[in-house]
């Protein structure tokens, strides 16, 4: 008849037991959420300071294009999306087409699927700089349909410094033995054309007075998806949340446990 009163006592002493292991998986999913949240919140103050980087240098006066010696040590938080200036000659007849898509929400009246220009800018006081001159539809692809924009003679071209692009899952990759384009890599560029020497970057020309209108320049992507608050937002949201869902499951089981 004495055992009763011990077999009471360890039935209620097994739901709090049984308690813990809940508590501390709640507990390591809920330091995991506080974290993306954390993070979500350094990427929305780095990504505020890359735009203001950028209104900053697209508005800044043009200033010469850096000098080869500088060529490896430039960076993109450093260069990127800087307005410069250079003068050369076009070389029409090793341009590459890298394939891209206009949006609705472009500016200019040419959207759609289509290529931007890269045309190589031989200079007189320094190596070759691979120039994006712009857009042209897919119909208007061969030279010849308009060759009123290749200009001839020389030229200053002015506008942004880009670094070459990050490789993507959603974009497929370059292949320049068929002549096929679809990431701006300069490096890649210059020697499927045979342009020894090239810079390491692109200059995507700023929008002028292309005669006969085409390539359409000056079509440079400066919008940048912003939308860590709202990440952040939410994985602070399903922490609390699991707060409170962890707190329910334990205050029943704890009852549950006492009543038992």
């Amino acid at each position: 008849m004495s055992a009763a009163p011990d077999d009471a006592a360890a039935r209620a002493r097994r739901p709090a037991g049984g308690l813990v292991l809940p508590a501390i998986v709640a507990l390591a999913a809920f330091l995991i959420l506080i974290g993306l949240g954390t993070w979500q919140l350094e990427r929305l103050a780095w990504k505020q300071e890359l735009l203001a980087r950028v209104e900053a240098r697209v508005h800044a006066p043009p200033v010469a294009v850096p000098a080869p010696a500088l060529w490896p040590n430039l960076t993109r938080e450093a260069d990127e999306y800087r307005r410069v200036r250079v003068r050369g000659t076009f070389d029409h007849g090793r341009e590459t087409l890298v394939y891209t898509v206009r949006g609705e929400d472009s500016a200019g009246p040419v959207k759609g699927q289509g290529y931007l220009v890269v045309t190589p800018l031989l200079r007189s006081d320094g190596p070759p700089i691979l120039v994006n001159r712009g857009f042209v539809p897919s119909d208007r692809r061969d030279p010849a349909t308009r060759a009123e924009g290749q200009v001839a003679g020389e030229v200053e071209v002015v506008g942004l410094l880009r670094l070459p692009e990050e490789a993507s899952w959603f974009v497929p990759a370059n292949d320049p033995a068929r002549g096929g384009f679809f990431r701006m890599d300069p490096a890649g560029i210059a020697a499927a054309r045979r342009v020894p020497g090239a810079a390491p970057f692109v200059i995507d020309e700023e929008a002028n007075a292309v005669p006969g209108g085409l390539p359409l320049s000056g079509g440079t992507r400066l919008a940048f998806p912003n939308r860590h608050l709202e990440y952040a937002l939410t994985w602070y949201g399903l922490a609390a949340a699991l707060v409170g869902v962890t707190a329910a499951f334990l205050w029943t089981r704890r009852r549950g446990g006492g009543s038992g």
